[in-house]
């Protein structure tokens, strides 16, 4: 957990009303501030939610939002925020899902507000606010344990990496904010960790507040009013302690601070994500490397150790090889996921020689005089006991609330790594987030399912907490056209073949039918590798760019190549299904090729399937659809994104059509009109916009 600020700091004095809700009424109204002021668009759905925001904040409520595509929802929640946090001398935390929206909040949302609040005198008071992004400790590099890393590479690195470090340090004196993406290319793993801020060796007991990057980072994040961060993190910050761990009587992460979580249809399957366990083979070889390398004779213990303690450290080492050797020989030889169920999947091989290790780890730092050195031991002493009791508790398999399971990955799937997750996360979220005395607002554009909020309430554990929900303003139905095939057949077992040709002939006669750019969603990469062998060679043929998800480029990279070509056509699988922003003809229609169903196989989802079974209710209708749905109207919605966009939606799923789930699925389409297409009147039928 980030150390931000201390349990010493005094607690604020009693703040003055906030005039959010007031001011927001001003800034928001048809002839208002912004409207009037600066001539930007009123919108009747931002005012809305700009006054149900700033009301929520001001009673410290939690809040749901939905705002459909066009609402402008990053204002409505930024300036009554940033008014409060200032009234209130709180801090305002910012929580999104994906990079591009933490990256337009960051360079275009929160200037325009600055540009907003300058723009009259009684916003002037507000104009000055300060924001930060707030970043894991391991990005950033230590100055303080770059010093004593260079200091000590003879004990610590073997000879080829001393250049390593020696590129990081010439890149040091350079460097305006010491993060590692910024050093290009990126450093070594196995040396970066000798230098990074995410150690107890990097405080303010130890380093320079203006020399060491991670030090400044914290000075701008306690002087924040507006703090930017991803759900990754904030969750990954709440399971280490948050505000609670500080004391603090209200507030998620820092005391007293308020939180609007953006793209909140992502928070329960983050928050399960981060609310369980992850063990891996290469994490802990990483750990214990990092106290000794028996091979390379380097490490913390080759200076502060001796034979002993490194011995130790070579016989955990090889527990660990047992370890997971075993589970993988054993259990992961044919699949690369498997649920455990009950204990005794391994014997503890390992537990004797980390409780070894730790006793000898804790008696070397004894011996050391207060200082650094002593609390990097005593750092590493934390992280195995920590690392021995969840290893214990996975292989108990004691908790009924908790789905344990153990999976493969790595470019040579020798990666095994240990997992537990919430079956229900609700409980932890309501924990965590609802019940800490503040506002706390989740929003998107897709929260509903068939127009119900309810199950996304359930799910978070946020039954009581007031839901709104509004439409977006964009005219859908003189922009937005919807086809949807009645004639591909469904994967079978017989006709697996038959339905991919059937797939990969609708998915080049529509792409190609539409001058601008298509981008084409499926659920299965399998299938979305075997289209592109059959369809690349007809695009290339057009002249027409293609681009496809796992080749060279992230999905961001993709996303703007898209944008450039203009006529682009983009093949994608999971990620892109949401935050994709392409605006304009470079994105004129979204083909989706399967509705997104999830197969409950993974043992997240059969554990909460078998959990709403024995409760009585169906898996299906209360898990898989709305998930589902939810994953269908985000992909729908990557096509419109301003208000003079067109394009078109195509479906190539029958069951759309045939199923009686079908109908909530077009029912939640913004465009309620569509034609049904086959292959023999596809001509007639098909009128891409011009």
């Amino acid at each position: 957990m980030i150390g931000l600020r201390d349990d010493t700091d005094s607690a604020p004095p009693p703040p003055p009303p906030s005039h959010a809700p007031a001011l927001a009424a001003k800034l928001f109204v048809e002839g208002g501030w912004l409207h009037d002021g600066l001539q930007l668009e009123h919108r009747p759905q931002q005012e809305q939610m700009a006054r149900t925001v700033a009301a929520a904040m001001k009673a410290d409520e939690p809040l749901l939002f939905e705002a459909g595509t066009g609402v402008g929802k990053s204002l409505a929640y930024l300036l009554p925020g940033i008014i409060h946090a200032i009234d209130q001398s709180r801090q305002m935390i910012v929580s999104t899902h994906t990079i591009a929206l933490q990256e337009q909040i960051e360079t275009k949302d929160l200037p325009l507000c600055r540009r907003v609040l300058k723009s009259r005198p009684e916003l002037k008071p507000y104009a000055d606010f300060k924001s930060a992004v707030l970043v894991g400790k391991s990005n950033y590099l230590c100055t303080t344990r770059l010093a004593a890393a260079l200091r000590d590479k003879q004990e610590l690195f073997a000879t080829p990496e001393h250049s390593e470090l020696q590129r990081i340090a010439t890149w040091a004196a350079t460097t305006s904010e010491g993060l590692r993406h910024e050093l290009s290319p990126a450093p070594a793993s196995e040396v970066w960790e000798w230098v990074s801020a995410d150690s107890s060796a990097c405080s303010r007991k130890h380093c320079d507040g203006e020399r060491c990057f991670y030090q400044r980072a914290r000075a701008r994040i306690r002087l924040a009013n507006v703090i930017v961060v991803n759900h990754s993190l904030l969750f990954t910050h709440i399971n280490a302690g948050g505000a609670a761990e500080r004391g603090g009587a209200r507030g998620v992460l820092f005391p007293d601070d308020f939180v609007v979580l953006d793209e909140a249809h992502t928070v329960p399957e983050v928050a399960t994500e981060h609310f369980g366990l992850r063990l891996s083979s290469y994490g802990t070889d990483r750990m214990l490397k990092y106290l000794y390398n028996p091979k390379t004779k380097r490490g913390l213990l080759a200076k502060h150790g001796g034979p002993v303690e490194q011995q130790l450290v070579a016989d955990a080492l090889e527990a660990a090889v047992q370890f997971f050797g075993f589970l993988q020989d054993r259990l992961l030889d044919k699949q690369p996921i498997v649920r455990v169920r009950s204990e005794g999947a391994c014997e503890p091989w390992l537990d004797g020689p980390l409780l070894a290790l730790i006793k000898a780890v804790g008696l070397r730092a004894d011996k050391l005089d207060e200082g650094r050195d002593r609390d990097e031991l005593l750092d590493q002493r934390g992280r195995l006991k920590t690392y021995q009791t969840s290893l214990k508790q996975w292989l108990a398999v004691a908790d009924e609330k908790f789905v344990y399971w153990l999976e493969r990955s790595g470019r040579r799937q020798n990666i095994v790594t240990l997992r537990t997750a919430p079956i229900d996360v609700a409980p932890y979220v309501r924990e965590e987030l609802l019940q800490r005395n503040t506002a706390v607002v989740f929003t998107s554009a897709t929260l509903a399912t068939g127009g119900q909020i309810e199950p996304f309430q359930h799910r978070i554990g946020a039954d009581d907490a007031r839901a709104v929900v509004v439409n977006s303003p964009f005219d859908y139905q003189r922009h937005m056209r919807v086809y949807v095939a009645a004639d591909i057949p469904l994967p079978t077992a017989q006709g697996a073949r038959l339905a991919i040709e059937s797939l990969a002939d609708y998915i080049r006669f529509c792409a190609l039918r539409v001058a601008g750019g298509s981008l084409v969603l499926f659920t299965s990469y399998n299938d979305m590798r075997l289209i592109a062998d059959i369809v690349a060679g007809d695009f290339t043929r057009e002249n027409r760019p293609f681009f496809m998800q796992g080749q060279d480029f992230s999905r961001t990279e993709l996303t703007r190549r898209l944008q450039e070509a203009g006529n682009g056509i983009l093949f994608g699988t999971d990620s892109f299904w949401a935050g994709v922003d392409v605006p304009g003809p470079a994105l004129s229609q979204v083909i989706i090729t399967r509705l997104p169903f999830d197969p409950p196989t993974h043992p997240v989802a059969e554990a909460k399937s078998e959990w709403i079974r024995d409760q009585g209710g169906n898996p299906f209708n209360e898990l898989t659809l709305p998930d589902a749905l939810i994953k269908f109207r985000q992909g729908v919605g990557r096509l419109i994104r301003t208000a003079t966009d067109r394009g078109i939606v195509t479906i190539l799923d029958s069951r759309i059509l045939a199923k009686t789930y079908g109908q909530l699925f077009l029912d939640s389409l913004p465009q309620s009109q569509f034609t049904k297409l086959t292959r023999e009147l596809r001509n007639a039928q098909f009128h891409p916009f011009a």
